[in-house]
């Protein structure tokens, strides 16, 4: 049965759901309990295949779809870790297929996996999202394949998956302010976290950098570990050019279809993934390179919704878009894809917004003060953490929006529906603020991430 079409609670998400009533929420940063879980799992972590390793503030999921598609594109059996899910746990486990596409893991084996690292955990003191990880391994680590790409939780330095010894390659996207309660409130202190993952005499690939004490942070840290380094900029680089992407490296320039997630930033992601497979040992012909610009995917990064039952609760020929960006720098990178959009093609546009109280909200909505007529806020479903939505409303108004709490998604979008002005083109919508509403949304609209 497709994730799709199971029930609400799966036999995993009830193990998951029993799990969090036993443990803490949130994060711990530590990487005592994990190691000590691990060696009572006999170490599945120790045999796994090749690991690619991404951390970073924005990108890391992208570079990590980018790396997933290259790897297919090559027949490469991929494993892949993500998080935070958007509708389903299952989501952050995807099991590699020899030859086609992974999939996302079978409810049976999730929640047998999860079931042994309980047994395993007895009943010590640990985070559910270590007790996760933990699945993560012993999933890879049973299930055959040839590499596996291992997207970091929050931080690098001491989050659990940072037991990994030998990384074929470790990974750092773009670094930005973001989680400053536990990883800092300078970009260097956060980039030194982020650095974390880097080990000794293994193989790096830093990404686009927007700030430079962020580079040089990574740079150095790159240095001192006497690891191979790629950088941003320096050993490779992309750009747009006639409607192509180019991507540039020691072996030469590639002519290549402009990658199918939207967005310039992603020029940048798409370049660090192909620099970071290559690092990883593996061959990128041509081929594989062009194959994952046209089939790459990653849900909720500037998504088009083109199908689904809020569509039917909008204005007639709206186009709508959904997006998980939350901090300031991701805000700005949505917002100059919704502004290449106005050039394209003008029309007024709205934004739908929820977002969690961890956040910079003033931030996030000051990238969209010259772009987005009217603000429709609402509360994340089923989150402690969710921003009131009056709350997130005074924000926007701080950020120079106008702006007003909505009961529901579709009530907002009935609402954009009624200021339509005859003869106006319809609106563009942008749907966003947070992964967890972005989820809310996909769950609604009855179209989740398979």
């Amino acid at each position: 049965m497709s994730i799709k079409n199971q029930p609400v609670a799966s036999a995993a998400e009830q193990e998951i759901e029993r799990l969090m009533t036993l443990h803490p929420k949130g994060f711990d940063l530590s990487l005592g309990r994990i190691t000590r879980l691990l060696e009572a799992l006999r170490n599945p972590h120790l045999k796994l295949p090749p690991v690619i390793h991404v951390a970073g503030t924005n990108g890391k999921g992208s570079c990590t779809a980018f790396c997933r598609a290259l790897l297919e594109a090559g027949g490469y059996a991929v494993h892949v870790h993500t998080s935070p899910h958007l509708v389903h746990w299952h989501e952050r486990f995807r099991i590699g297929v020899k030859g086609g596409r992974g999939q996302l893991v079978e409810d049976a084996l999730l929640a047998d996996a999860l079931r042994r690292v309980a047994a395993a955990n007895d009943g010590q003191t640990i985070t559910v999202f270590e007790i996760l990880t933990a699945a993560t391994f012993l999933l890879f680590s049973e299930q055959p394949a040839d590499v596996v790409v291992l997207e970091v939780g929050l931080g690098g330095r001491f989050d659990a998956t940072n037991v990994i010894p030998k990384p074929a390659v470790s990974v750092i996207m773009p670094i930005a302010l973001d989680h400053q309660a536990y990883l800092g409130d300078r970009v260097e202190l956060i980039a030194a976290e982020k650095a974390g993952i880097m080990k000794r005499r293994q193989p790096v690939v830093i990404g686009q950098q927007e700030f430079d004490a962020a580079r040089e942070v990574l740079i150095s840290t790159a240095d001192r570990l006497d690891c191979p380094l790629s950088v941003y900029g320096q050993d490779f680089s992309a750009h747009e050019e006639f409607g192509r992407l180019i991507y540039q490296d020691e072996d030469g320039l590639h002519d290549l279809p402009l990658p199918r997630l939207p967005g310039r930033h992603q020029y940048a992601n798409a370049a660090a993934a192909i620099r970071a497979v290559k690092a990883a040992g593996f061959t990128v012909t041509d081929v594989m390179m062009e194959k994952a610009m046209i089939g790459v995917e990653w849900p909720a990064r500037l998504q088009r919704l083109t199908e689904g039952r809020l569509l039917d609760a909008a204005p007639a020929g709206a186009e709508i878009w959904l997006d998980g960006g939350h901090n300031p720098a991701g805000g700005e990178v949505i917002a100059e894809a919704m502004a290449a959009c106005e050039e394209r093609q003008p029309r007024p546009l709205y934004l739908i917004t929820g977002m969690i109280n961890t956040k910079d909200p003033v931030g996030y909505f000051r990238a969209f003060a010259d772009l987005a007529e009217h603000v429709f806020t609402i509360r994340i479903r089923d989150s402690e953490a969710g921003l009131d939505p009056v709350v997130l409303a005074h924000a926007a108004f701080d950020a120079g929006l106008v702006a007003e709490p909505a009961g529901s998604v579709v009530e907002a979008l009935q609402e954009i529906d009624i200021r339509q002005i005859p003869d106006r083109p319809p609106p563009r919508i942008l749907i966003g603020g947070s992964l967890y509403f972005a989820g809310n949304v996909l769950a609604d609209n009855e179209t989740p991430p398979t």
